[in-house]
């Protein structure tokens, strides 16, 4: 099987570990940035990198050979997408550098190369403005830290092709993670829902409902807690779409507008579709599936506790409760 040719321009602690994942996942990769002694200065962190994370466990024994192997630093961007079948851009997040670097990378690759941005925050169909052809050009965007985050965002514009789109899943599936294609729309999907529960967080410290050590406690041991095993819908599901809908009409005693019942939630309630138990909701899972879910979902949550206990308290969690001791005794 021939190789995948890869660029990353944008060397930083973005680019730089999306280029690790990219060349553990066996693809020749090309590391560009202002300059190639940035780009090597990269490189070569990197590389210490990867030993500190062989030595640690979280990566595999010959991450280090393989990255030599795979990973280089080029001379400039266009010597680094110029046999590139694929191209991911990651500079700072301001229009005018990734529209002044996407025009180079356009006018230098070949016209057959698909270009992915790792934006976070700014519209595909604005970058895509600074793209010759493009039709080959869409999001995709790595979480931090990209080398651990298993899941990465995949956003066409309303002018990609389906190919682009299918060659995006590709270098995701190259790099063992988890794509999800989603609208181009301000937020896309990750940001959106990251920042609505941040903003409602917010709301209650300001209103000294909780305080933030408190809040970050209820996250992480309850709602939070489920997370890595099931999403919103599934979790909806299991608890019963009947108990979502009262639980909304017992916020929107003190909460009207902001609680307001989901169209989609009512429509699913009316319609007698409450979730596992009655074998349709949001998710099509059988209602004789249910044991088995419930089974896997306690088995989960034990091993997780486990986990949690294995690796201790974190830094985050340890300051907050020398905080909140700190705070007690002064009173």
């Amino acid at each position: 099987m021939t190789q995948r040719t890869v660029a990353v321009v944008g060397s930083g602690y973005m680019g730089g570990g999306i280029a690790q994942v990219l060349a553990l996942g066996g693809a020749r990769v090309a590391l560009a940035d202002v300059s190639q002694e940035v780009a090597e200065k990269n490189l070569e962190r990197l590389l210490a990198e990867a030993e500190l994370f062989v030595s640690d466990g979280l990566f595999p024994e010959d991450a280090v050979r393989r990255l030599r192997e795979n990973l280089w630093a080029a001379p400039s961007i266009e010597d680094a997408v110029a046999d590139a079948s694929y191209i991911e851009e990651a500079v700072p997040e301001i229009l005018e550098i990734k529209h002044a670097t996407l025009r180079r990378i356009s006018d230098a690759a070949r016209q057959d190369a698909v270009i992915g941005s790792n934006t976070s925050t700014i519209l595909i169909a604005t970058l895509a403005e600074a793209v010759s052809n493009p039709g080959r050009f869409l999001g995709v965007h790595f979480s931090n830290p990209a080398p651990f985050i298993p899941g990465v965002e995949v956003i066409p514009h309303a002018g990609t092709t389906a190919a682009t789109v299918e060659t995006a899943r590709e270098i995701v599936a190259l790099t063992g993670k988890h794509a999800a294609v989603v609208k181009d729309v301000t937020g896309f999907v990750l940001n959106r829902l990251q920042y609505a529960l941040f903003h409602e967080a917010a709301q209650v410290v300001e209103e000294g409902i909780a305080s933030a050590e408190d809040v970050d406690t209820l996250v992480r041991t309850t709602f939070g807690f489920r997370l890595p095993f099931f999403g919103p819908f599934a979790i909806a599901d299991m608890a019963g779409l009947d108990v979502y809908s009262f639980c909304y009409a017992s916020l929107q005693t003190s909460f009207p507008e902001r609680f307001a019942t989901p169209g989609i939630l009512k429509d699913l309630v009316d319609a007698g579709k409450l979730g596992t138990k009655s074998g349709a909701g949001f998710l099509q899972i059988p209602a004789d599936k249910s044991q088995d879910l419930v089974a896997y979902r306690n088995k989960a949550y034990v091993a997780m506790s486990g986990l949690l206990k294995e690796l201790g308290p974190s830094p985050a969690e340890e300051a907050g409760l020398d905080t909140a001791h700190t705070s007690t005794e002064t009173r």
